[in-house]
């Protein structure tokens, strides 16, 4: 059902000084985004307008079946069920009501006036209607000045409740809009709060010299807009120092946006990176690139060292120039964008190889930051192991456990040669794994048992390269993990921390089967 809330012709001819009235106030009513103004507002010009002792808003709340209205002798809101009272008569069938005594009416509600001390004898009520013929409450006039009501006071009535439903509603939609905006601006705030405090360095780990002169470093580089290398072996918390530089930095309200190079395909690495116009290839849209993305905030670049020269002579162009061309694309598109670059591979080596452009690498090494491995910072490996150990308990929902002096020592002794990641993952299945509120050696993985009694790393006694314990490592791991999840590469990806492409390369690399 719909309703025509057009005004009569003849206000337009100005024969009815009543029904002109309301359209001078529909400017009014429409003006007024203010809820409560607005109600207040009507109710006046209402009473005003029809003669009355007093005008009164009532809007109806669908869910509670209950009329409410703020527009009482002092203000008060009075709330009562929808089928009462002759307001409720009106908003429940959509029809007007013209009642000389309301005393002799038996859908008179007498409560209402019982809580505002009020007498009422005559009443008009008119359902306020939206355009789409929806009501949403009743425009209730109360007590004629001389005599009752007069059809003339009915078509006054109707004409502004009319106008009246459309402002309210628009009103209504505003205050909506402004709560939940203020309401997404405080969670924003809030959470902008959360990530900075997660991200910033009091969150790094570490009392040893070398973790206390990157902390030092990071806090000297971090308004500036200089790109930055961060080397180290794998798990070494390189994306955390670049989390670490970003939300501490005036770019901190803008996008961090990280890409492993080495998951990409060689032939997506720059679309990936610059983006791509429409039409490049067949039923390829258009779309912008990860520099874009985090236009205006950082861009983290891990293992930049797996870039094929092609895209290395691109990146340096945006690196020197600071704008970018899509594939396909003729435009230049400029970019302000820090990079912070990491790799766990040895650059100088690449360099002499011919694998890594010399440009490239000495715009990156303006400032570089070497991350320690863990071996080189065993006093930081208790304050670490009991870092993880309250996270995991935490998000786990599980009481607190602890580690035993024994379990100290052993995990002090171990080379992990995965790092902190690796470590981090044997807290994590310990906090799975362990039913006693004490962490005992027999609780530990039997490779850190072993290696971490006599303090003699196993790579020394066993004469493998550190590399070869690495990947030893990072096989058991992958395979592991692929049993975890039962072969879903997907979620061993997300397991692992790695993208899909990237697993699927390692798992080639280490003869890995999916299933």
């Amino acid at each position: 059902m719909t309703s025509d809330t057009s005004l009569p012709s003849k206000i337009i001819d100005g024969q009815d000084e009543q029904l002109a009235e309301v359209l001078s106030l529909c400017q009014k009513m429409n003006a007024e985004r203010n809820l409560p103004a607005l109600l207040g507002l009507i109710a006046r010009e209402a009473a005003r307008l029809m003669q009355a002792d007093r005008a009164t808003i009532f809007l109806l709340d669908r869910e509670k079946c209950e009329l409410w209205s703020q527009v009482t002798l002092d203000g008060e809101l009075i709330r009562f069920d929808a089928r009462l009272g002759i307001a409720g008569a009106c908003a429940m069938t959509g029809q007007l009501i013209n009642v000389p005594d309301a005393h002799e009416d038996q859908r008179f509600y007498s409560l209402v006036d019982a809580r505002t001390k009020y007498r009422t004898r005559s009443v008009l009520a008119v359902p306020l209607r939206t355009a789409t013929g929806e009501i949403i409450g009743t425009l209730q006039a109360l007590n004629k000045t001389r005599g009752a009501f007069t059809p003339k006071d009915e078509q006054a009535a109707q004409a502004l409740a009319a106008q009246a439903a459309t402002a309210l509603e628009t009103a209504k939609m505003v205050q909506e809009l402004r709560q939940h905006k203020d309401l997404l601006e405080a969670e924003n705030t809030q959470l902008w709060k959360e990530v900075e405090g997660r991200m910033s360095t009091q969150n790094i780990i570490g009392t040893s010299e070398k973790i206390q002169v990157i902390v030092r470093l990071i806090d000297q580089i971090r308004d500036s807009s200089v790109d930055v290398l961060i080397t180290g072996e794998s798990g070494t918390g390189k994306e955390m120092v670049a989390k670490a530089i970003h939300y501490t930095s005036p770019r901190a309200r803008r996008s961090f946006v990280a890409i492993n190079c080495a998951a990409l395909p060689e032939t997506m690495v720059e679309s990936e990176l610059f983006g791509i116009e429409k039409g490049v290839a067949t039923g390829v849209d258009a779309r912008i690139g990860r520099f874009e993305q985090a236009q205006g905030g950082t861009l983290f670049l891990d293992e930049i060292g797996e870039l094929s020269p092609a895209a290395q002579v691109k990146l340096l162009r945006v690196l020197q120039e600071r704008v970018l061309e899509r594939v396909g694309g003729r435009t230049s598109v400029p970019v302000d964008v820090r990079i912070i670059a990491a790799t766990n591979a040895d650059l100088e080596t690449a360099l002499k190889k011919g694998a890594f452009r010399p440009d490239l690498y000495y715009r990156l090494k303006v400032l570089t930051i070497p991350m320690p491995p863990l071996r080189d910072i065993r006093e930081d490996i208790p304050l670490l192991a009991n870092f993880f150990l309250e996270k995991y308990c935490r998000e786990m929902g599980k009481e607190p456990i602890k580690p035993s002096a024994a379990v100290v020592r052993s995990l002090a002794r171990y080379s992990w040669p995965g790092n902190t990641r690796e470590l981090e993952n044997e807290m994590k299945r310990l906090v799975v794994t362990t039913r006693r509120s004490t962490i005992s050696e027999e609780d530990l993985a039997e490779s850190v048992r072993s290696e971490g009694g006599d303090g003699i790393s196993s790579p020394i006694r066993s004469g493998r390269s550190l590399k070869e314990a690495v990947d030893e490592l990072e096989k058991r791991m992958i395979g592991d993990a692929l049993r975890w999840c039962q072969h879903n590469q997907l979620q061993t990806a997300k397991a692992l921390g790695l993208s899909r492409q990237g697993l699927i390369k390692k798992m080639k690399r280490y003869g890995l089967k999916s299933s």
